[in-house]
């Protein structure tokens, strides 16, 4: 681990009861507990995004499907009450 900084963030009262609950059960400090939270949230994100564009890369859009949604691209914007004086 790189560097470290202390910052400073304000959490409502039932959240930092949930924290110190669950961070006291595993005996963690409330520093190492919410730093373990913020690293498992960032992992989750980076593997959604990894499996996202695998899933993209093994099945991407067919031809016929990529029509048929800028069809309906085109009639959901031609519903739009756009403003013609600008």
């Amino acid at each position: 681990m790189g560097a470290t900084a202390k910052i400073t963030i304000s959490l409502d009262a039932e959240l930092l009861e949930a924290i110190e609950r669950l961070r006291r059960e595993r005996g963690q400090t409330r520093s190492g507990f919410i730093r373990y939270a913020v690293e498992q949230v960032l992992r989750r994100e980076q593997e959604d995004s990894e499996r996202y564009i695998r899933g993209y890369r093994e099945q991407p859009e067919t031809d016929e499907e990529m029509i048929i949604a800028r069809q309906i691209g085109l009639a959901v914007l031609a519903q739009e009450p756009w403003d013609e004086a600008r």
